[in-house]
C-alpha cells in the first residue's frame, strides 16, 4: 500500500525553495462560491465547502469576504451579477509532459487567453479538451503533515478504505488516496487515530509519469508551472513528469 509520493515532493520541494505564497484570496474566495453552489450552502453537510473555508481561513481571509463568498454560491448575493464556469483546460509541456489545469472563470475568453500564453512562452501548447485527461484519473487526497508512525497509519488507511498512501521522502507527512466519494469518511477515520491531518482535497493523479533529466526542459516545466498558478483564473495544476530533488534546486 505504501509509497513516494513524487508529485507531493515537487510542491513541497518547490515550496522550500522559491518560498511561493499560497492561493490568492479570489482563488481561495472562487472555491468557496463553487462549493456553496455545488451543494447545500451550510459547511456542516457540505464537505466541499468545509473543506474550502479551512484553506481559505488559514490564509487569512476575513470571515466576511467568506460569508460574502458562501452567499454567492448560494444565490443569495444580490451585489455581484458575475457568473462562475468551471472549466477544465488540458495541454503539454516540454518533453511531452501532460498538464492539465482546473480554472474557475466569468470570462472563458480572457482564461483561455491567458493559459494559451503561459503555455506559448514556456515551451508547451494548449490542447484540445481531452487531450491528456485520460492519462489521469480523479481521487480524494488527505495530506498528512508531521511525525507518523506508518503501522498506525497503514491500520487507519485500512479501516477508512483508503486505496493506498505514499509516505514522503523524509518521513515527515504522508498522503492517503481513496476514492471521490469516501474522502470524508477517510478524513474522519485519520482523525480519530490522532493522524496530522493538514489538508483534504480532490486531485487528478496520473496514471503514468515521465523523468525529466534535462536542466533547461525542468527550468521551462517549473517555470510554465509557476506561471499557470499565478492565474487568479486557476484553482489547481496538475502535470506527470518526475524529476530528482538536485535538477529542481537548480531549476527553480
Amino acid at each position: 500500500m505504501a509509497g513516494h509520493s513524487k508529485w507531493a515532493n515537487i510542491k513541497r520541494q518547490k515550496a522550500r525553495v522559491d518560498a511561493k505564497k499560497g492561493k490568492t484570496f479570489t482563488q481561495l474566495s472562487r472555491a468557496i462560491i463553487v462549493a456553496a453552489r455545488n451543494g447545500i450552502p451550510d459547511p456542516a453537510g457540505n464537505f466541499q465547502l468545509r473543506t474550502a473555508i479551512d484553506k481559505a481561513k488559514a490564509a487569512g481571509i476575513p470571515n466576511e469576504n467568506i460569508e460574502r463568498a458562501i452567499a454567492k454560491g448560494a444565490g443569495t448575493y444580490q451585489e455581484d451579477g458575475a457568473i462562475l464556469e468551471e472549466i477544465r483546460y488540458e495541454g503539454y509541456g516540454v518533453a511531452g509532459v501532460a498538464i492539465l489545469i482546473e480554472a474557475l472563470t466569468d470570462n472563458r475568453n480572457r482564461t483561455a487567453a491567458d493559459i494559451r500564453s503561459a503555455f506559448t512562452k514556456n515551451g508547451g501548447n494548449l490542447g484540445e479538451t481531452g487531450c491528456v485527461s485520460w492519462m489521469f484519473e480523479q481521487k480524494g487526497v488527505v495530506l498528512l503533515e508531521g511525525e507518523i508512525e506508518e503501522e498506525t497509519l497503514l491500520e487507519a488507511s485500512m479501516e477508512g478504505g483508503a486505496d493506498n498512501y505514499e509516505m514522503f521522502e523524509d518521513n515527515q507527512g504522508a498522503e492517503v488516496y481513496t476514492e471521490v466519494s469516501n474522502l470524508e469518511n477517510l478524513n474522519q477515520i485519520l482523525q480519530s487515530q490522532d493522524l496530522p491531518v493538514k489538508e483534504v482535497e480532490l486531485r487528478w493523479i496520473p496514471n503514468n509519469t515521465i523523468e525529466v533529466t534535462d536542466p533547461e526542459q525542468a527550468r521551462s516545466l517549473l517555470k510554465l508551472i509557476d506561471t499557470l498558478e499565478s492565474l487568479d483564473d486557476v484553482q489547481n495544476v496538475t502535470a506527470n513528469f518526475e524529476m530528482a530533488d538536485e535538477l529542481m534546486r537548480v531549476s527553480i
